[in-house]
């Protein structure tokens, strides 16, 4: 089983782009602006469909082409597999909202320094990541009744607390990529239920045994926005500026579906 790039669904903010450049390629630029709205340009298989309904599975393996406009951009980008774990705070056109649920992914991902995307004090937690989280299956509902507790992480100290809590309840690993992120650079993800192996160019940068648990759906993304729950402080969040436009293009796509 393979999934066909042109027939992915669109997720878009007002003025951000999804563009067929031809060849293969795809353009996923959002515009240039002074002010800290949501700006988002996505491409995924999931839809408003149920989590449970997410089409991929291991084992399988996706292959990629992808450069971006300029290093370091402002938010975050990437492609890979994941849950949608928080689409409930999100808002732009043709996402609808889901119960809150604890992050299972495996994907490159890339996050500028506002943020802070680890539990854990010994992984990176921004930059250019090749990166998995494998979260224990809780009931969504259970989730949703306690997710308002999480504005005690805009408290330091208690923030400190509900970052301990989910570091028993979420595996992750991750390694930093270090390249020149707007040349074009062939990316590989290989998914199996024991481990989850990345390479780029052909070189393997990570080799991690916690792997995700699946059905996930592919995304692909660009957007400004930023998250950060830091070993020290609380929870920080919002968006960013960008006063050039910001772009993602992807070409030579594809995911094998092994038996």
């Amino acid at each position: 089983m393979t999934s066909d790039i042109y027939a992915l669904h669109i997720s878009k903010s007002p003025d951000a782009q999804v563009v067929d450049l031809g060849s293969g390629c795809m353009h996923l630029e959002i515009p240039a602006s002074s002010k800290r709205g949501y700006r988002i340009a996505q491409l995924d298989d999931h839809g408003s469909g149920r989590r449970r309904n997410f089409r991929w599975e291991p084992p399988l393996t996706l292959s990629l082409q992808a450069r971006v406009s300029a290093q370091d951009l402002p938010g975050t980008w990437g492609f890979g597999f994941w849950n949608d774990p928080f689409s409930f705070v999100l808002g732009s056109e043709g996402i609808k909202p889901r119960f809150p649920t604890l992050p299972d992914a495996a994907w490159f991902f890339h996050a500028s320094p506002r943020n802070y995307l680890s539990f854990r004090n010994d992984l990176p937690a921004n930059g250019f990541l090749a990166a998995t989280f494998k979260s224990t299956r809780l009931p969504a509902l259970l989730l949703a009744l306690v997710s308002p507790g999480l504005l005690l992480t805009l408290l330091p100290g208690t923030a400190q607390l509900v970052r301990e809590a989910l570091r028993r309840v979420t595996q992750q690993d991750a390694t930093l990529i270090r390249t020149d992120e707007t040349a074009w650079h062939t990316y590989d993800l290989a998914w199996d239920t024991d481990q989850v192996t990345f390479h780029l160019d052909g070189m393997e940068i990570l080799r991690t045994m916690i792997a995700p648990h699946g059905p996930l759906s592919l995304v692909m993304w660009i957007d400004n926005q930023y998250a950060a729950l830091p070993p020290r402080g609380g929870l920080r969040y919002g968006t960013l500026t960008n006063p050039q436009p910001a772009w993602l293009e992807l070409r030579d796509f594809s995911i094998q579906q092994k038996a």
